[in-house]
């Protein structure tokens, strides 16, 4: 059968995942609050037991934790173990849409409810997709902090020698109030791959990365992209942050340069990334309170 038929056959099994709960519980420990600080070139020694942590560091925490035999090919946990089984081999994060009300703190007990929310095949230039969309709350001290919505885009394998089909080239807005330049930096995506347990072979391991995914070379996290992103944004931010939501374009590659700019109108940032060929890989718009 072809992708869109095993798709179509699959539907009746992956609608019943839809709503589909569970609930991951962690402790927000000092060592790793100092950890992902260093990681974003913080001071580690600046938290201590108690401290607020940035609100967006929410998803640094409640890793899915598989055990190793339950790991597939690609070094995701096997789809059917913590994520629908979708007959497509290739998954890569897409965007998110992401309320804050509050910020953990260290010491915390604090724990994320997992929602399948929704899940919908595609016909798309490089094929037929289905988009995964998940629901992350997260709760402490009685009280939700966060409400996220983590879409992730599931494809279809690349043939033998293939290049992977990206979407067309468009450049990046003019009108950047600030450009940082930034280089996709190995270091950083490795210890950002060990703080959220990742371990998606694209993101380390080249061979693999150009063999079966048809990529060039080594793909920057898009997690790590966003996270850039907004910190780059909040540097500039009128006002605490309020909500945030973003989109992956394009890929990036670790080792490249690229340019993360924006604009602030009012209480809202407007940002984006620019790859070292003036190509917009993501996009962000941040609402922050006055």
């Amino acid at each position: 059968m072809s992708a869109a038929e095993d798709v179509a056959a699959a539907m009746p099994e992956l609608t019943g995942w839809i709503g589909r709960k569970r609930v991951v519980e962690e402790r927000i420990a000092l060592a790793a609050v100092r950890r992902i600080a260093g990681t974003f070139d913080l001071d580690p020694d600046a938290f201590q037991e108690g401290s607020e942590i940035p609100s967006h560091w929410f998803n640094l925490f409640f890793s899915d934790v598989a055990r190793h035999s339950a790991i597939g090919p690609d070094g995701h946990p096997r789809k059917g173990e913590f994520l629908p089984p979708i007959p497509l081999p290739r998954r890569m994060g897409a965007g998110r849409r992401v309320r804050i009300h509050g910020a953990l703190r260290v010491g915390d007990d604090a724990s994320k409810t997992v929602e399948v929310a929704a899940i919908a095949p595609k016909a798309a230039r490089s094929g037929t997709i289905v988009v995964l969309t998940m629901r992350h709350t997260i709760t402490a001290r009685g009280a939700i902090l966060v409400v996220d919505e983590f879409d992730a885009i599931y494809r279809e394998a690349v043939p033998p020698g293939a290049a992977s089909t990206t979407t067309a080239p468009m450049p990046a807005p003019p009108g950047a109030a600030w450009s940082d330049s930034t280089l996709l930096d190995p270091v950083q995506v490795f210890r950002y791959g060990a703080i959220t347990w990742n371990a998606h072979r694209i993101h380390y391991d080249a061979d693999y990365t150009r063999s079966a995914e048809g990529y060039p070379g080594v793909v920057m996290n898009g997690g790590l992209t966003m996270h850039l992103l907004l910190d780059s944004a909040l540097k500039r931010a009128p006002g605490p942050l309020r909500s945030f939501s973003a989109r992956l374009m394009r890929p990036l590659f670790v080792g490249d340069t690229a340019r993360f700019e924006g604009a602030v109108e009012g209480t809202t940032i407007r940002a984006w990334v620019a790859d070292k060929d003036g190509h917009q890989a993501a996009e962000m718009v941040v609402e922050c309170d006055a």
